[in-house]
């Protein structure tokens, strides 16, 4: 049976800044990123937990963190390897806690689109275009890109939307170097993601990276990868073998919790609605499933 949901950790000593899933703790001169149970949709945290949820995002975020490379925020995701606070439950926090480097957050989603897809094929359909990329005519729902794109967007604060964006906006605001070389690593990390997760049955139709600037072995800043990588929280994972471009995909993500709150009826500006039971346990297993296709490893919770 799957283990206790956790929707809010608590370490002794310590007071968090809680995000829409991870609470973010200081430790001296490092940060503790704690994956919870939360999960959300259209911008708002949801009054349901999927359990063990947190616990999939971090191991799959830790097997892409060590088979793409490049510099990141990860220091450990072996809790026992950490110093924390006495009386501090390191059962509850293993396999959901990541000890990360300290960054300044860059304020931009770094997203990678190589399906047509949410909110860009919503877009295509207005304008033929997804922020500011003009795209070939005629394409359909779910189709695949001739080339992945990078369509950025601003971080939303709970309860707001985040907001496409063009390259040209965000080069404005972070300088042009910075944002050329987010739009290389962002499209080089999707790439070799992509053609892995291939391999495996999955197709990647899109997902957004975080960045932030950090101190270097050598002094100055490094851009690194930051909070998750290629999960289905940040991503849009499809089985291949049911793939059909022109209508929507069936999925390993959270899509799942998306159509079923569409389908409520909610107005997606009030409260939420607490998730049915059918709905919490298949997207659990979803996301289990997910991790384990890609990681070639048995998810060893729950």
């Amino acid at each position: 049976m799957p283990s206790r949901c956790l929707l809010e950790s608590s370490i002794p000593g310590l007071t968090p800044r809680r995000g829409k899933v991870r609470d973010v703790y200081q430790l001296g001169d490092r940060v503790l990123l704690v994956a919870t149970d939360r999960i959300s949709a259209f911008d708002w945290v949801l009054p349901s937990g999927i359990a063990d949820k947190g616990r999939v995002l971090t191991q799959t975020s830790l097997f892409w963190f060590d088979l793409l490379g490049g510099p990141c925020h990860l220091v450990t995701g072996d809790v026992d390897q950490m110093d924390l606070p006495t009386g501090a439950d390191r059962g509850a926090l293993a396999g959901r806690v990541m000890l990360c480097r300290q960054a300044r957050v860059v304020p931009f989603e770094c997203v990678v689109r190589g399906y047509l897809a949410g909110s860009g094929w919503n877009e295509y359909q207005q304008t033929g275009e997804v922020c500011g990329e003009r795209l070939p005519p005629g394409l359909v729902e779910s189709d695949r890109l001739p080339e992945p794109i990078f369509t950025p967007a601003t971080k939303a604060e709970q309860g707001e939307h985040d907001e496409n964006v063009s390259f040209e906006r965000m080069a404005a605001e972070l300088g042009t170097g910075l944002a050329e070389e987010l739009r290389r690593r962002s499209l080089d990390l999707y790439r070799r993601g992509a053609a892995h997760a291939l391999e495996k049955g999955i197709l990647i139709a899109d997902t957004k990276f975080e960045f932030g600037l950090a101190a270097a072995p050598g002094g100055g800043e490094e851009l690194i990868l930051i909070d998750e990588a290629l999960t289905p929280d940040s991503s849009r994972f499809w089985p291949a073998d049911a793939y059909q471009p022109g209508r929507a995909q069936a999925s390993f993500d959270k899509q799942f919790v998306r159509d079923w709150l569409l389908a409520s009826g909610w107005d997606r500006e009030s409260t939420p609605p607490e998730l049915p039971a059918e709905v919490v346990e298949g997207t659990r297993a979803k996301y289990v499933e997910a991790y384990e296709r890609l990681s070639g490893k048995t998810f060893a919770w729950g």
